[in-house]
């Protein structure tokens, strides 16, 4: 049997090292924030983004869209009324906290951060949430001591 060939298995050695492993590439709650804000740039070039907004938006309660049962949702009624505690879904599953200080995985994969806009505000909104809303939302979780 021959020895496979030394110059194929640097190849391949040097290949995964330059591979990203991980939550996506190492992106942190920053990067994602820049991302959202350069879409919503794109939206309307006088977005300036404002964690006031953000806070205000996990805080309001929004009607349900229907055709679901009548009632108001609210982030902070699933999330608590302080993200950086654990909160409890409807089915009551604990949910862990939503702030980066608290949770260092949150907002550190953009696909699951997607996945998860897309759930909540579908089911909070009726519809998906906007570049400016995801980038004041997590402008202000992000700066959270």
């Amino acid at each position: 049997m021959r020895d496979p060939n030394p110059m194929f298995a640097i190849a391949v050695v040097l290949a995964s090292l330059l591979l990203p492993i991980g939550p996506a590439r190492g992106e942190t709650p920053h990067d994602l924030l820049r991302h959202f804000e350069d879409v919503a740039r794109k939206d309307d070039p006088t977005f300036k983004g404002n964690p006031g907004r953000g806070e205000s938006f996990y805080r309001t309660e929004h009607p349900t869209p229907t055709p679901a049962p009548a009632r108001a949702s609210a982030c902070a009624g699933c999330h608590s009324a302080d993200p950086r505690q654990p909160g409890r879904t409807r089915a009551n599953k604990q949910i862990k906290p939503l702030a980066p200080v608290s949770n260092g995985e949150r907002f550190t994969d953009r696909v699951k951060v997607e996945k998860w806009f897309a759930r909540n505000c579908g089911d909070g909104l009726g519809r998906d949430c906007t570049a400016a809303e995801k980038a004041d939302f997590i402008a202000w979780l992000a700066n959270l001591k």
